[in-house]
């Protein structure tokens, strides 16, 4: 076991051996390193991903769990780079996300096509898979599921804070029918943290990503594509993505003007919205 700077992936992933221990074991921590032969200090840096276990470790681990080798060489393959400053990972893969929006304190995001994921209404999420052509219409219904059952952390009493920056451009282009975006629309100037828009006419060169901040661990950069999702923690990336949201509190208009050009967007029939900028559909 070698102690080594915590990643969010690997907090994640020793997280996840935490709930194994607890749901397919009756012991707790101590206990199950005397079981092991370990010092108890070896399964508590484990659990917090502050300690990279070694391909043994797991194998004593996961067999005390009564897992089998093909979970072994499941979780194998998922550790092996956990302990990177990036780390890319498939986008069915959400488990390190959703970990990540549960334990930050604060959450900052940027969004420049499309309303951020844990603001989005059940019905954008339906029709911005149907309209990415990428997912088969089976698996939509839990797609959209997962991603509504996401948004319960920010009704927690402990809720991280959260601001998000989305473009213009987001808000124009059409998910769905005029209903859809109406009520997606309402959602965003009723029930969301503080939301900034970045006006149609200002042009922002990035993809969009965002940044995680912990109380006791470093923060953490995040960017996803079609294909992929990435981690990063570098601190030279940390800096670049803090530059950017320098940049966007600046050339955003402020959360009150924001409310005020949402309520417009509620109020305004389709047409009208069409006939104010470019129709993105």
């Amino acid at each position: 076991m070698t102690v080594i700077t915590a990643t969010v992936c690997s907090r994640a992933l020793g997280d996840e051996l935490k709930r194994l221990r607890e749901d397919c074991t009756d012991l707790g921590g101590t206990k199950m390193a005397i079981k092991l032969g370990w010092d108890p200090s070896k399964v508590t840096n484990i659990e917090k991903g502050k300690a990279r276990a070694s391909e043994i470790d797991l194998v004593q681990f996961l067999t005390m769990c009564g897992k089998d080798i093909d979970f072994f060489e499941d979780f194998r393959r998922r550790y092996k780079d956990a302990f990177n400053e990036y780390i890319v990972q498939v986008p069915d893969d959400l488990r390190t996300v959703v970990f990540a929006e549960s334990t930050a304190t604060t959450i900052t995001s940027y969004t420049p096509q499309r309303v951020p994921g844990l603001v989005q209404t059940p019905e954008y999420v339906d029709a911005l898979y149907r309209l990415g052509g990428f997912v088969a219409e089976e698996r939509i219904p839990n797609l959209v599921r997962f991603r509504i059952e996401r948004q319960a952390v920010l009704r927690r009493h402990d809720r991280p804070d959260c601001l998000f920056y989305v473009h213009e451009v987001a808000l124009r282009q059409k998910v769905g029918d005029d209903r859809i975006m109406k009520d997606q629309y309402a959602r965003l100037l009723f029930k969301t943290h503080v939301m900034r828009i970045v006006p149609a006419d200002v042009v922002v060169p990035s993809s969009g990503c965002v940044l995680w901040e912990f109380e006791k661990s470093r923060p953490v950069a995040f960017a996803e594509t079609d294909l992929a999702r990435l981690f990063v923690q570098d601190p030279g990336a940390i800096a670049r993505t803090r530059l950017l949201f320098d940049h966007l509190d600046e050339v955003a208009l402020d959360a009150g003007q924001s409310r005020s050009m949402l309520a417009e967007y509620v109020g305004q029939p389709r047409g009208e919205l069409d006939a104010s900028g470019p129709h993105l559909a």
